[in-house]
């Protein structure tokens, strides 16, 4: 079974997995893959990055699908790129820890949808790439269970690695009772300054601990980078010819030398 559907997680904010999931749904769109982003976050950021709405005047979100108004299939939207569908999130979206209190299935709820969409050719896509809440809450909980494969962004900055470890033990939680087969792909170091020591020796440190987890690619600091989104459009478009978008053109590409990879060993 190909491991089709990934969480870009970490449960610290402003670390880059929003820039990531928008700038890796680009790459791999570009290379003909078909690519569908779920906004799992009620900031909705990565629905703006991609050129649609968050306001909460539509019904084709990911919200009405876990709270059990839609199908998944009646929420999936066209982006203005080719190949890369996008399901919306909303501020809504942060009330559904609370609504759903009374459901034990709730953890399961995305999981049994995403089922739904890979049962059925007419939504044939290559990977299903999850947009995760800063936080470890119901929905990080949601996406993990319904997850293959996570990819963890980790900010090469004071601290990083810490925070990791308790999402670690939240991933091993959730492999010892809900998903046993939830892996970690790959862990992109982001915000990257090769003059910085502090960045050097959190790079140092992660490449010790997680070996060949972490991606040979780190992604490093770039105004571009952050500005795109608010042009609603992924920096690989935006100014493909900047540090920030040269790093996630290589990302992509070994992103999908791990499939590669996979299929030679099998």
């Amino acid at each position: 079974m190909e491991k089709k559907i990934i969480s870009i997680i970490n449960q610290k904010g402003g670390v880059g997995k929003t820039t990531t999931v928008i700038n890796l749904a680009a790459g791999l769109s570009m290379k003909g893959k078909k690519i569908l982003v779920i906004d799992l976050d009620p900031q909705g950021n990565a629905t703006t990055g991609l050129g649609l709405s968050n306001t909460t005047n539509s019904d084709k979100t990911i919200y009405n699908v876990l709270n059990g108004n839609k199908k998944i299939l009646e929420v999936i939207q066209p982006t203005k790129f080719a190949n890369l569908n996008l399901i919306t999130s909303n501020v809504d979206l942060s009330g559904l820890e609370v609504e759903t209190a009374g459901d034990s299935r709730r953890a399961f709820k995305l999981k049994d949808e995403l089922t739904s969409i890979l049962n059925d050719s007419r939504a044939s896509y290559d990977y299903i790439l999850i947009d995760c809440p800063p936080s470890l809450s119901l929905l990080t909980i949601m996406a993990l269970v319904a997850s293959d494969a996570l990819v963890v962004p980790l900010q090469t900055e004071f601290f990083a690695l810490e925070g990791l470890t308790q999402l670690m033990k939240t991933i091993e939680r959730i492999k010892s009772n809900l998903n046993p087969l939830l892996e970690i792909r790959g862990i992109l170091l982001t915000m990257f300054d090769k003059r910085n020591k502090l960045s050097n020796q959190v790079e140092l440190e992660a490449r010790n601990y997680f070996k060949d987890k972490v991606y040979s690619t780190a992604v490093p600091r770039n105004v571009r980078l952050s500005e795109a989104p608010s042009h609603g459009i992924p920096v690989l478009l935006y100014d493909n010819k900047c540090p920030g978008s040269k790093a996630y053109f290589k990302f992509t590409d070994e992103f999908l030398e791990q499939d590669k990879q996979v299929e030679s060993a099998a």
